[in-house]
């Protein structure tokens, strides 16, 4: 009786490692992530593995964590374009953004830049949401070794938490402390090995 009722996702992304996953489809397939495909699948992997049917599985929130240039430093480097037409793709997807200034910092090596409180800021207000908006699912696409403690905290609210990793260049770049931590790992590029059908089906051509 449990199977009939409705549940609630939230997905949480990390912009740095999704930006690693457009970079790789384009080196490899001329390809980017289709973000409206990749939301329906989304509910429908949760209904495989978890055996619900999923009309009644439902993204209630979606949130996007990135660093970004100033304006001026944007321009200057050629980004602003492409980077509000990423913007726009995740508007049209109501995906809300959180940005960050980058900062660039000089030093006998060359220039830095630093991306300094996204990874503390996604960890907190993943956890937060989770506690208020009480989500049956929570997925993180993310590979960073810091989320570990978070995947544990939303467990100890008894969500199940979901890594969502995508690896295009078999960089193994995913922690495996995370994917320990995680209640499941869903790593896509197994998937779209086993059907490739799967790569064109989450992907656009660029």
């Amino acid at each position: 009786m449990a199977n009939l009722e409705n549940r609630s996702i939230g997905v949480f992304i990390d912009g740095g490692y999704f930006a690693k996953i457009n970079e790789a489809l384009h080196d490899k397939f001329n390809l980017n992530v289709n973000i409206k495909a990749l939301f329906r699948f989304i509910p429908e992997l949760i209904g495989k593995f978890e055996e619900i049917d999923v009309k009644r599985l439902f993204i209630t929130e979606s949130h996007y964590y990135r660093g970004r240039y100033r304006v001026n430093d944007a321009q200057s480097k050629h980004l602003l374009f492409s980077e509000r037409k990423f913007e726009d793709s995740l508007i049209e997807n109501d995906i809300i953004i959180h940005y960050k200034h980058l900062r660039e910092v000089q030093g006998s090596r060359g220039t830095t830049v630093i991306e300094k409180g996204i990874d503390t800021w996604f960890a907190l207000d993943t956890y937060e949401m989770t506690l208020y908006r009480d989500f049956d699912y929570v997925v993180l696409i993310s590979g960073d070794a810091d989320h570990e403690m978070l995947a544990r905290k939303l467990k100890a609210l008894k969500t199940h938490v979901i890594l969502l990793t995508w690896d295009p260049a078999d960089t193994g770049s995913t922690s495996m402390l995370l994917s320990e931590e995680a209640c499941t790992h869903i790593e896509i590029k197994q998937m779209t090995e086993k059907d490739p059908g799967l790569l064109k089906r989450l992907c656009i051509q660029i």
